[in-house]
């Protein structure tokens, strides 16, 4: 069984932001992902990831930002695009060669979400 939670296992704030840090650098550069970051505040969405993994991952910090849904329900998201993200994501992981458990726990976590990234104005909450 590997030492420490996941939160220390992926460097703790830190190591968490630099993951973050490499996914949305792939997330802009993505031909498909890319346009739909084009007028957003990258450094909310990069700090509010950063919260999101380290409390997922055990972390102290809290996310406290607007709800995935309704950040994200006038982003018209099909799941072709979530299953990219997943790819960029599990490439970021690679890079800072975390462990593959602990890559699909932090996989895990945010695919847990999908419903709510997918989610139109006009379904019922």
């Amino acid at each position: 069984m590997p030492e420490g939670t996941l939160y220390e296992r992926l460097g703790e704030r830190e190591g968490i932001r630099a993951v973050v840090d490499d996914f949305y650098d792939r997330l802009i550069a993505d031909e498909q992902l890319g346009p739909f970051f084009a007028d957003a505040d990258m450094e909310l969405l990069r700090r509010t990831q950063t919260d999101f993994l380290c409390e997922a991952a055990g972390g102290p910090e809290t996310y406290d930002a607007v709800p995935v849904r309704e950040a994200h329900i006038d982003v018209p998201f099909e799941p072709t695009h979530i299953e990219r993200a997943i790819e960029l994501l599990e490439a970021s992981l690679d890079a800072f060669d975390v462990p593959a458990d602990d890559a699909a726990a932090v996989v895990d976590a945010v695919a847990a979400y999908e419903a709510e990234l997918l989610a139109s104005p006009d379904e019922e909450v």
